[in-house]
């Protein structure tokens, strides 16, 4: 009987597995990489493993990319539209999707942090030794001082990792500092063969290993758990000691990204799978879509990788994206991530430019070649002939004869900073100022420019444009002043920083805070010139770069601090000490301003705030948000049973009648959404719940700190009282509108906060409140 029955489901699976492959394809259809989400529970026990199951009855085991099994249950396989059509037939599939390709988001800043040598929450927690931090980037330069291992204790029980041989990496690049290395690829070859031979990994600039070929890998590890490198600086700019904001964190290093060809979701996905299965505590993914769209999150693996991740207790932080300062340009917006977006530092780097008729404009660079000695210089602007690629100093769109020997003016946007000089340098220029646009407004970030070059706001550039209408002969000259430090106002929402509202879901606030990320100073590749460009030979121990790729991971180490001072934080209780305790003014005790235009900042700017460290090691309370808590939330949505399933590897029931009120999420941040629709007063109310992590008898009383031009904000009961017993106290925000005196300003919101004190501890969370089309 049970040899019969052996029969007959063989029998079964094979007949589709013919069917699969025999499917009728066009002659011209192309195989793409897809994600397959399989049921695993339905797994039949004549097979070993999954793989066995995969490879039998879904695909040709020579197809097989990468089989999941920790944070997701499937695979990733070349397959053409019409087999991923049919695979999406079988009973046990729950969904695919196409692997997309996806970018970077890309001495002081410790310091500006609240931290300080042998107090506070680096001495709390051992400058977080016994934690992992897992990178999931370009990889890794092992030989940097920043990854010393010296006077550093054995690697972390419990970790089961590995250092993955390569080219130009072995077992002996690894050591109690980096204690793990791996890399992706599969994702990546099999896009480049789909999409021909000029994508893919390039073997001649890359190391098919965790070698970094690149250098952003490198960075960011370092920003976030660096050892203590004295005389650091990139080519004499920055000068100090540079360090990591968790010196004594443990470093694992997951390359899913490679130079010039990005990183594809498929590798990533098996980097989440790996992470947690090796054991790592915080993973740190400085990587977005930067498409401008926001997939749902049933078809995002970073978000589906992400969410195993926290459901197995790992932190996850992410980049808020480079999109900025457009509204709704945040990315990662899963609300188990904290997003995080980039704000400067109280360090620049000032060039100066100089013009014939003695004015005198403010701007940035990293430039350290022979200077001009403040000779002036023909100036010229090429876009004034009309043409866009001209003012754009494009490859192959500049003249010779009209820029030889001469300043020219390119215009940013559409190709790199730095390979504009580069253009402007074969065409025979000695010098570029590079003006922004009215998208870039005023947010400048250094470079390490080819030739000499200064960096200029929108408002700075059209005056330099106006001066050249003006006269016969326009001069200028530049003049480079180093590193200056003590800068005010600072910090400043970065002009690029990804922005609110959230695209997919408004009643979760994203991004959720900021943190450095502007004139970042952190270790380099020595396989890379500091520009990145081909031609650029210089190499040097260290790099200033900016992006939300910088403030990504200055969160991460943070996370890893209060993980190692507070072991049993879950990921939620982490990221709330961080967003409560987040400050909201600036080096001059004025409200944070937003640096595309000046003015005050708002949540949709910065989220909870800028990261405060002295501060998060103590928050007093904290929102904790468990899996059952982000199943309602997804029941919340919409999502069916079976699509959460795709997200949670868990079958969920979500209620048949009464739906969960997505905004009741247990987060520290809040957003009324009210109908356009009525001219009604409206109101939206908001259950929260805190658990007290501070003295154990304690009693807060609640503050409504600043509350919208109609509206108005309550709160029951305006007292919590906590006891060695009572650790977790509940209350109601009921959040009245009026649309008939409601004024949401430029950004289309209104924004107010909350505050719970006990006169030690304050506990704010931003409520945000806007109006909305409802469906």
């Amino acid at each position: 009987m049970a040899s019969a029955l052996f029969f007959a489901l063989s029998l079964s699976l094979l007949s589709f597995f013919f069917y699969l492959f025999a499917v009728p394809c066009s002659s011209n259809e192309t195989a793409e990489t897809y994600i397959v989400r399989v049921d695993s529970s339905s797994k039949p026990s004549i097979f070993p493993t999954h793989y066995h199951w995969y490879s039998s009855e879904f695909a040709d085991p020579a197809r097989i990319l990468h089989t999941y099994d920790t944070v997701f249950h499937g695979f990733s396989a070349t397959l053409t539209q019409t087999q991923a059509s049919a695979l999406l037939r079988h009973p046990n599939v729950l969904a695919a999707f196409e692997d997309r390709r996806r970018h970077l988001h890309t001495t002081r800043s410790p310091q500006f942090l609240g931290l300080r040598n042998q107090r506070g929450l680096w001495s709390e927690s051992d400058y977080g030794s016994d934690v992992i931090i897992g990178l999931f980037d370009t990889g890794i330069s092992p030989e940097r001082r920043s990854f010393s291992d010296r006077n550093l204790g054995p690697v972390p029980k419990g970790w089961k990792g590995v250092c993955e041989a390569g080219v130009r990496f072995s077992s002996r690049n690894c050591n109690r500092k980096i204690v793990g290395a791996r890399f992706f690829s599969k994702g990546n070859e099999a896009g480049g063969r789909s999409a021909g031979p000029a994508i893919g990994i390039n073997e001649t600039v890359e190391f098919r290993s965790a070698r970094d070929a690149d250098g952003h890998g490198t960075h960011t590890a370092s920003t976030a758990a660096g050892r203590y490198t004295f005389q650091a600086s990139m080519a004499g700019y920055a000068p100090g000691i540079a360090k990591g904001v968790a010196p004594k964190a443990r470093i694992a290093s997951y390359k899913v990204c490679w130079k010039d060809s990005g990183c594809f979701d498929s590798d990533i996905l098996a980097a989440f799978d790996a992470a947690v299965k090796d054991g790592v505590d915080v993973i740190s993914i400085s990587i977005g879509g930067g498409d401008g769209v926001s997939a749902p999150y049933y078809l995002d693996p970073i978000a589906i990788g992400s969410y195993g991740a926290v459901a197995n207790g790992v932190f996850v932080s992410s980049s808020a994206g480079n999109d900025g300062p457009n509204g709704m340009s945040v990315t990662n917006l899963a609300p188990w991530l904290t997003t995080v977006g980039a704000g400067t530092i109280d360090r620049n780097f000032p060039a100066d430019v100089t013009l014939g008729n003695g004015v005198r404009l403010s701007g940035v660079s990293l430039y350290s070649g022979p200077p001009l000695d403040g000779k002036m210089y023909p100036l010229v602007y090429p876009g004034k002939s009309g043409v866009l690629s001209a003012s754009l100093c494009v490859e192959n769109s500049l003249d010779p004869n009209l820029v030889k020997g001469k300043i020219v003016i390119c215009d940013r946007g559409s190709s790199a900073r730095v390979s504009k000089g580069l253009v402007v340098q074969k065409a025979g220029g000695v010098g570029m100022i590079l003006a922004n646009g009215i998208s870039n407004g005023e947010g400048l970030v250094g470079d390490a420019h080819v030739i000499p070059t200064a960096a200029l706001g929108a408002n700075e550039g059209d005056a330099v444009k106006s001066y050249i209408l003006s006269t016969a002969n326009p001069t200028a000259t530049i003049d480079f002043r180093g590193t200056q430090i003590g800068i005010k106002p600072a910090p400043v929402v970065a002009s690029f920083s990804g922005r609110g509202p959230n695209g997919l879901n408004p009643e979760i606030l994203k991004p959720d805070l900021i943190a450095p990320g502007v004139n970042i100073l952190a270790a380099w590749t020595d396989a890379d010139g500091p520009t990145g460009l081909v031609s650029d030979k210089r190499r040097t121990e260290f790099n200033i770069l900016s992006g939300t790729s910088m403030a990504c991971p200055h969160v991460s180490g943070a996370a890893a601090l209060l993980k190692s001072a507070h072991p049993d934080w879950s990921p939620a209780m982490i990221r709330s000490a961080m967003m409560t305790t987040a400050n909201l003014v600036d080096n001059r005790d004025q409200r944070i301003s937003d640096e595309s235009n000046g003015k005050p900042a708002t949540p949709y700017d910065f989220g909870a705030g800028h990261l405060d460290l002295d501060l998060a090691m103590d928050p007093g309370l904290v929102y904790d948000i468990t899996n059952d808590d982000y199943v309602s939330f997804l029941c919340g949505i919409g999502y069916s049973n079976k699509v959460i399933q795709v997200i949670t590897r868990s079958p969920a029931n979500c209620p048949a009648k009464k739906k969960p009120l997505p905004e009741n999420l247990n987060y520290p941040s809040m957003s009324a959404l009210f109908s356009t629709s009525s001219a009604r007063v409206q109101s939206k109310t908001f259950f929260r719940t805190v658990t007290n992590v501070g003295q154990p008898n304690a009693a807060y009383q609640v503050k409504v700190e600043s509350a919208p031009k109609g509206v108005t904000i309550s709160v029951k009961p305006a007292k919590l009282v906590f006891t060695e017993a009572v650790k977790k106290q509940s209350y109601v925000v009921t959040v009245t509108a009026d649309p008939r005196n409601l004024d949401l300003g430029d950004s289309g919101a209104a924004f107010g906060s909350l505050a719970w004190s006990d006169g030690k501890h304050v506990v704010r969370s931003p409520i945000v409140v806007t109006e909305m089309t409802m469906m």
